[in-house]
């Protein structure tokens, strides 16, 4: 007997837990005074998690100006067999040789392109015999200006990792092979190109903690930012301008903080002249070619944490999304059938309701203004003696 009371009470002190992923269930077995203790952290841990919407706007300003004056002279020498070229001064003016241009006399279509933009000006003789010359003046100028603003914006739980991305594939040579031999017909053994794809876009990983008391957001953000310097190229010249940031903050619910941001100003002026001749005051002006050019950019990224702590927040989140989505379909001139839905718990503004109509005013007009009062010239009707009219209303006892 006191060997089975001694196993019963050890089988009381036994406490077995089972955690039961697809359910997210706990089974517990455990004496009475275990199970009250396991409740009471239970109930503190199986509470609603709170959610946190992080919204960021990234703002890059650029700002190009480009300026170019200069004078390209070329000569050459031919006869009726052959063509000699004598030399061409100072270096192409926009990208474009100046015996190219000449020798596209011969063809004319061949010029169509060929000049660049700008103010455009040019002499010389060209003839089938002796010596021929040209001389071009080109002046140019251009102004750009780039206004890029990305409000990307994810929801999680706390404490859960989210990632937005907005990006597309762009290919990237990375490999090459084109050896020639006589293995096969045309040739060549085996060519071939190595191509490897990368994201360039947005991409956002957020990770949110809110601090005891929800007063306050703890951030792990890791953001990236990227984009083509030049849209149009193949696989194997096409440059990605990159910029990223990684850092950890701690934001105030539904307040706003600037997380990083990059000011450059860059200037390059330059000069081409031909030696000697464009050192010669005033004329040298006509040797030379100068050229500068300015690039700024502006890189600010701001992010703001709202919790959202129960289901209204979030509805009202929702909605005002859902709201702006439909708004900017309107604008666009959207089709009604093609604009959003509402969103069941959401209705169409409604007109003020009118003031109710006061019956009681005489001329059944409602709520107009009754009329003034009309002086008149007659005295007030009464009896014909003189004697004030008399009130039907009893005096008050």
């Amino acid at each position: 007997a006191a060997g089975a009371s001694s196993v019963a009470a050890s089988a009381d002190r036994t406490t077995t837990i089972w955690a039961e992923p697809e359910t997210n269930a706990l089974v517990i077995t455990a004496p009475v005074k275990v199970m009250r203790s396991l409740m009471a952290v239970v109930d503190k841990l199986d509470i609603r998690r709170m959610q946190v919407l992080v919204e960021a706007i990234i703002v890059d300003v650029t700002m190009n100006k480009n300026a170019e004056l200069g004078v390209n002279w070329a000569a050459w020498s031919e006869d009726s067999d052959t063509r000699i070229p004598i030399g061409s001064f100072i270096s192409p003016v926009g990208n474009v040789n100046l015996a190219t241009l000449a020798a596209a006399v011969d063809n004319p279509s061949g010029a169509v392109g060929s000049v660049p933009s700008g103010t455009t000006f040019g002499i010389g003789r060209i003839a089938s015999t002796g010596v021929n010359f040209a001389a071009m003046l080109r002046a140019i100028q251009s102004d750009a200006t780039t206004n890029v603003i990305a409000t990307p914006s994810a929801v999680t739980m706390d404490n859960q990792e989210a990632e937005l991305k907005v990006a597309q594939e762009v290919p990237f040579i990375t490999g090459q092979f084109t050896n020639t031999g006589t293995n096969n017909g045309d040739g060549q053994v085996n060519p071939f190109t190595t191509i490897q794809r990368q994201e360039v876009g947005t991409i956002l990983k957020i990770t949110p903690q809110v601090n005891e008391g929800g007063a306050l957001v703890q951030l792990k953000i890791e953001l990236e930012s990227s984009d083509l310097a030049n849209a149009v190229g193949d696989a194997g010249s096409q440059i990605t301008l990159k910029r990223t940031i990684n850092t950890n903050v701690l934001i105030e619910d539904g307040g706003i903080v600037v997380l990083g941001g990059l000011i450059r100003d860059s200037a390059q002026r330059g000069e081409s002249r031909v030696p000697y001749l464009g050192r010669i005051p005033l004329i040298g002006e006509f040797f030379k070619t100068r050229n500068r050019k300015r690039d700024k950019t502006n890189l600010m990224v701001f992010i703001r944490p709202k919790i959202l702590r129960d289901g209204v927040t979030t509805a009202f989140e929702t909605d005002a999304k859902y709201n702006f989505i439909r708004d900017q379909q309107r604008k666009a001139g959207a089709d009604p059938g093609e604009i959003l839905p509402l969103i069941p718990f959401n209705k169409d503004p409604q007109l003020p309701a009118l003031p109710p109509i006061e019956a009681s005013k005489p001329g059944g007009r409602g709520a107009e203004t009754p009329p003034a009062p009309s002086v008149s010239d007659k005295p007030p009707s009464g009896p014909a003696d003189g004697t004030p009219p008399q009130s039907s209303t009893p005096p008050p006892q």
